[in-house]
């Protein structure tokens, strides 16, 4: 991405309408191909953590929710519709939030987190806007909070691993250390305890986190040594970081038959088409297993809708779970015995005849 794109408006620009000029990373101007009315009761505007809009992952998702909902209601990229700020670094959080409200928009969402301290007190500098906070719980009659039951389906990945794994050992590569991946990591080893039992098999997890979500490097050098010591199945929630996991994958199996490949599991998103590669003899292939979808962008629609009829949800905390698939799973690359296995684990657990962990085991 071209440096100078890197992100719609930093701390230093003017806060004038000059800014709404400057080029988002779709190669748009803001406001150059959005709606030409001045009524912004609509508009919805996400400012995203440092991974940038197009992480294959988080604020990916986010934004697909965006675009989603300006579609829906005929609204279109830039003032008066939908638009992303993006954030280079945590200090851009708290400046884009209020360029954000400046700029017109109505409902404005934080992107992860590490966002909650900035959207709490941009939502008490501007008490007329809506604001929605990701992964986290922030007070306010003005701000609404949705979290996700992450660790429900991260069991059906886990599950997932233990029907598919030859070698018995498997991985899980965290981003930075904290409850929400907290769930991730619980909900997958918990998975593949269940499976390694059901099936009489005793599998090991290697775990281990990067210290941030934005380390590729740090990512692949993991996964390399995980697969070095023969696990054949990689978990990774870790953002932008993750990225990393399926370079390492990928350069491992183009040296492979497609019998001896390993195997990455996608989150937030679905991740196959980062799975794409050429096993040794020139066969194509792919090494998703399957993804563990955050949904993000159900989550960032419904309550966009909300606030379109004017019942924006200001107070509340919502939780998404696998019941009406706030969270889920793909089918992905997953046998057909093993795809049954997930979707009657899936079952249990909306039952309530699962209950999945919500921090992992020491």
């Amino acid at each position: 991405m071209n440096s100078q794109l890197k992100k719609i408006f930093s701390f230093g620009l003017v806060m004038t309408a000059v800014g709404l000029t400057l080029t988002a990373c779709s190669g748009k101007k803001q406001g150059g191909s959005g709606n030409s009315s001045s009524d912004t009761s609509k508009s919805v505007a996400l400012i995203t953590d440092s991974n940038g809009v197009d992480d294959h992952s988080f604020n990916q998702a986010a934004w697909k929710g965006f675009q989603e909902y300006g579609k829906e209601h005929g609204l279109k990229q830039g003032k008066g519709g939908y638009q992303y700020f993006e954030s280079s670094s945590a200090s851009d959080f708290t400046p884009n939030l209020n360029q954000a409200a400046s700029a017109g928009y109505q409902t404005i969402y934080g992107v992860g987190y590490m966002l909650a301290d900035s959207v709490k007190a941009s939502a008490k500098k501007n008490p007329k806007k809506n604001f929605v906070i990701i992964d986290s719980v922030v007070p306010g009659k003005n701000v609404a909070s949705a979290t996700f039951k992450s660790n429900e389906a991260s069991y059906l990945g886990g599950l997932a691993a233990a029907y598919t794994t030859k070698t018995n050992k498997v991985g899980f590569i965290g981003g930075a250390k904290s409850t929400i991946i907290d769930l991730f990591e619980a909900g997958f080893k918990q998975g593949v305890a269940d499976g390694a039992k059901a099936l009489n098999k005793k599998i090991t997890v290697q775990t281990q986190y990067i210290g941030n979500f934005t380390s590729t490097d740090k990512a692949k050098s993991i996964a390399q040594s995980m697969y070095a010591n023969k696990a054949d199945i990689i978990y990774q929630a870790a953002g932008n970081a993750g990225n990393g996991v399926f370079q390492e994958a990928k350069d491992l199996n183009t040296t492979r038959s497609v019998d001896k490949k390993v195997w990455v599991i996608g989150v937030d998103v679905d991740q196959a088409n980062l799975g794409n590669y050429t096993a040794k003899g020139g066969q194509k292939s792919n090494f998703t297993l399957t993804s563990v979808l955050k949904g993000l962008d159900v989550a960032v629609k419904s309550i966009a809708n909300d606030a379109y009829k004017g019942k924006f949800p200001g107070g509340k905390h919502l939780v998404y779970s696998l019941k009406g698939n706030g969270v889920s799973i793909t089918k992905g690359n997953l046998s057909s015995s093993t795809w049954t296995a997930v979707q009657k684990a899936r079952t249990q657990i909306i039952n309530g005849k699962i209950k999945v962990a919500t921090s992992p085991s020491k």
